[in-house]
């Protein structure tokens, strides 16, 4: 039954010691019945009589109270079965009684999401959590002891206590039970694994709560927190990020939902207050730092244009746009630099871009570009060479994120002499600067004809003459960045006829030589994102493995400012674009004019691209993508994120390719693809998950809950705005999933998409039709669905017929197949069917 507890086993196995064994236990007697398990299994070959066994041993270890047996084996069950319940309730008990509260709670939320409506399940579940005070008091007494050495031990207490907080009745324990002040002992004991246990609680008593978050903000005190996010252990630095991100959340809703939301305001003003302190703080960590940049990317802005108060982005400009200049200003290795690492600069670009892209009026835009010449101009003026290079830097975080701010700054007096004249230095850090500044420069500027003008011929001396490869490098993408226009009609218009080989040619080199650093590399691959436009770049890269794989190391390494030029470069390689179709009269007219006609390269033919994506898979693309997309990372912008679905969705193309897509993280990866970022990048990331679907199993290529994550996207698919192919895509893969089971069928009617499907029932394309058919004949197995053919006035029922008589022999099916799902399921529908035929009949 479903509120039974499986505690006993009156399974059957085939064997008579497994039949002596059941007696013995429902005697009572469970020393007995073990032991003619044991027999039973030493004379037992079947896997599946072999994991029942096991399974009933377990529940006799449970008895005898051997809990570590107990545990292993119920485990040795669950290896056969992942989804057998009894084994999984014995193992909880098991680790229960071990102490080993998290992995005993993580083996029953399964069996609860294995059977939802079984109140044993439920109840354990409860019971488990709500652990009683003298567990939590004991949890503490551990963690707090000085003369504690056991370290397993004050694991299991951490972990525990992290466990116990992240379900609302043992977090509200904690709290009661005095745990904000003890967790903050935890915290002052500067201990990263104790910090860390109180961090993790933290978070789970934060959760969502927003009395408890604004109880225990006032107990530690924002410069405590702000401390702990400033310290130089990364893990710690990462969870109080965490924290911070939880409290933030908490805090919004409230203003959101409650009429207090003014105090909620004032405590969110002062968390952020203090973020911003710490971003100027010579004492804070590098990566202390990046995390409070990237904790107020996620929470100043607001997240849609829909909601109107852009109070807090203004407060932030306000209050400390100088403070994330000083970070965007930073020149490494100069004397008294903050501490940053090689994300800093470009999430400080990242911050004040979504700043300005937040602001709603010419007045408020107005106050930031002040805000910003005033910052450029106090190192500019009267300072030394050391605040020229600060004013400078500033120039290009501005020119990588809010471009309009950037060009401002740019055509202050002087700015634009200075970044030509220190191009000229004979320092290496000097000239990194200017050169930087002026590659950024190019592609941005209003002014791009006064640096085509100055810029070529100094980049072109710099290239040739100088013999720092890090100068040479950047000099080069300069050129690439000024040459490049035409896009995918690609004429290097400063270099001669080959260039544009030996140029790409050189960067694989530089890209491939470990012996020069990361950032100089990045620049490599900054190159080929411009030289790849053109097909004869492309078809080497690709035969090129080492210089493919060099790249793909690069995107998976700490510095997270290479991605959207890799992500460019593959674009550019899988043909992935939008290509433009001209327009014919335009062409005649150009042709009468003599004018250049726009052609497409011979290398860029349908066989020459699939050729390309097979050499990319090889050299191991997927894994590198996936990669890219699990980076929390502002560099990850909206733009960045759909070049990467572009690629995927060319990577999925072939068939054959989409099981080893699977395997190596694709389908995992594209998930968060389809869910956020442009309109566009959405679109192709979720067919690409429909192609997955349609041809793998959706169950091994989305194991676990994966499968529901894959719904939404889908159906997104079945819009009006979307192409037929997408529709068809979208119909097919939801096909395959209303196949598997009611709960999949119930996210899909969640998600408002029978309307959808069964509008496509009517579409004039005779493939749109029938996928819409057969996706309805899968569906038909709901209980909803089944009601919506007997409802009063449709014409649902009549349409299957309708089609049941159709010339097209798979529309036949999938309406007769549907027709004989709903009679057999849903009588009712029986006596319905000859009314409509005969009403039709009568031409009613």
């Amino acid at each position: 039954g479903q509120g039974r507890v499986p505690g006993t086993p009156p399974v059957l196995v085939s064997h008579p010691g497994a039949a002596l064994g059941n007696a013995l236990f429902q005697a009572g007697d469970h020393a007995a019945a073990l032991a003619a398990y044991t027999q039973a299994l030493s004379l037992c070959d079947g896997e599946s009589e072999r994991a029942v066994l096991h399974r009933n041993r377990a529940a006799c270890y449970l008895k005898l109270e051997d809990y570590a047996k107990a545990e292993a084996d119920a485990s040795k069950a669950i290896e056969a079965d992942g989804r057998d319940m009894k084994a999984l309730f014995r193992r909880s008990q098991a680790l229960q009684k071990l102490g080993r509260l998290d992995q005993a709670v993580s083996d029953l939320q399964r069996c609860v999401s294995l059977e939802p409506r079984n109140k044993a399940f439920q109840e354990a579940l409860r019971g488990t959590m709500s652990c009683t005070d003298s567990k939590v008091d004991q949890m503490f007494q551990i963690l707090l002891d000085p003369e504690e050495k056991d370290a397993d031990k004050k694991q299991k207490a951490a972990q525990n206590l992290i466990v116990l907080a992240r379900e609302e009745a043992g977090a509200e324990k904690i709290f009661q039970s005095d745990g904000v002040r003890l967790l903050t002992r935890l915290l002052d004991t500067a201990k990263a694994d104790m910090m860390l246990a109180a961090l993790r609680t933290l978070v789970g008593l934060c959760s969502g709560h927003r009395s408890r978050t604004m109880a225990i903000l006032a107990e530690l005190g924002a410069p405590r927190l702000s401390a702990v996010l400033g310290v130089e252990h990364e893990q710690v630095s990462l969870a109080a990020c965490n924290l911070l991100q939880v409290m933030f959340d908490s805090l919004k809703e409230g203003m959101q939902k409650d009429f207090r939301g003014k105090e909620d305001a004032v405590d969110l003003k002062l968390l952020i207050k203090h973020l911003l302190e710490l971003l100027a703080l010579e004492g804070a960590s590098a990566h202390g730092r990046d995390n409070a940049l990237n904790l107020l990317i996620k929470v100043v802005p607001r997240k849609s244009p829909k909601e109107t108060n852009n109070s807090l982005s203004l407060w932030v400009i306000d209050q400390g746009l100088k403070k994330i200049l000083e970070v965007g200003s930073t020149v490494c290795g100069a004397q008294d630099s903050l501490p940053v690492t090689e994300n800093s600069r470009m999430s400080a670009s990242v911050l004040l871009s979504k700043l300005y892209s937040d602001l709603k009026c010419d007045a408020e835009r107005e106050n930031f570009h002040h805000l910003c010449e005033d910052y450029v101009k106090s190192w500019f003026e009267g300072h030394e060479l050391a605040g020229k290079l600060r004013a400078i830097q500033t120039v290009s975080c501005l020119l990588q994120g809010p471009s309009e701010a950037g060009n401002r700054v740019l055509e202050l007096e002087g700015i634009m002499d200075g970044v030509l004249s220190l191009c000229a230095s004979v320092c290496e850090a000097h000239q990194l600067v200017a050169v930087e500044a002026l590659i950024h420069a190019a592609d941005k500027a209003k002014r791009a004809s006064f640096i085509t003008a100055n810029g070529v011929s100094l980049l072109k001396e710099i290239y040739k003459h100088s013999e720092r490869d890090s100068i040479r490098i950047r000099a080069l993408v300069g050129l690439c960045k000024l040459g490049s226009a035409g896009g995918t009609d690609f004429s290097m218009k400063q270099f001669a006829e080959g260039s544009t080989m030996k140029l790409a040619k050189q960067c694989r080199k530089w890209l491939c030589n470990e012996t020069i650093d990361a950032g100089t590399r990045r620049w490599a691959v900054e190159g080929l994102a411009y030289l790849t436009f053109d097909a004869d770049v492309k078809e080497e890269f690709v035969e090129d493995k080492a210089a493919m794989q060099a790249m793909f190391h690069l995107a998976k390494s700490e510095d997270r400012s290479v991605l959207y030029a890799v992500a460019s470069t593959l674009v550019n390689c899988t043909n992935s674009y939008d290509h433009e179709e001209p327009d014919p009269q335009m062409l005649e007219l150009a042709k009468y004019a003599k004018q250049h006609i726009p052609e497409q390269h011979p290398k860029d033919k349908p066989d020459f691209v699939k050729r390309r994506v097979q050499k990319l898979l090889a050299a191991g693309v997927v894994s590198a993508l996936a990669c890219m997309v699990k980076s929390e990372n502002p560099a990850l912008t909206n733009s960045c994120r759909e070049l990467i679905s572009r690629v995927f969705l060319a990577l999925v193309e072939e068939a054959e390719d989409r099981g080893g897509v699977v395997a190596q993280g694709g389908g995992k990866a594209l998930i968060p693809l389809s869910l956020e970022g442009t309109e566009v990048g959405q679109t192709k990331a979720a067919q690409a998950l429909a192609k997955i679907t349609i041809t793998s199993n959706p169950e091994m290529a989305f194991p676990g809950e994966r499968i529901y994550e894959v719904v939404r996207p889908l159906v997104s698919l079945l819009h009006l705005q979307r192409t037929g192919l997408e529709n068809f895509e979208g119909l097919m893969a939801l096909t395959n999933l209303a196949g598997i089971s009611e709960r999949l069928r119930q996210k899909i009617l969640k998600e408002k998409a029978v309307p959808m499907i069964e509008g496509y029932m009517f579409e004039e394309h005779e493939l749109i039709r029938l996928a819409a058919t057969e996706c309805m004949c899968n569906m038909a197995m709901s209980k909803e669905v089944q009601e919506l053919f007997l409802a009063e006035g449709s014409d649902r029922l009549k349409l299957m017929v309708l089609y049941s008589g159709e010339e097209d022999e798979k529309l036949r099916r999938a309406a007769s197949g549907t027709l004989a799902m709903l009679t057999a399921l849903h009588p009712p529908i029986c006596k319905r069917i000859p009314q409509v035929v005969s009403a039709w009949q009568r031409g009613g």
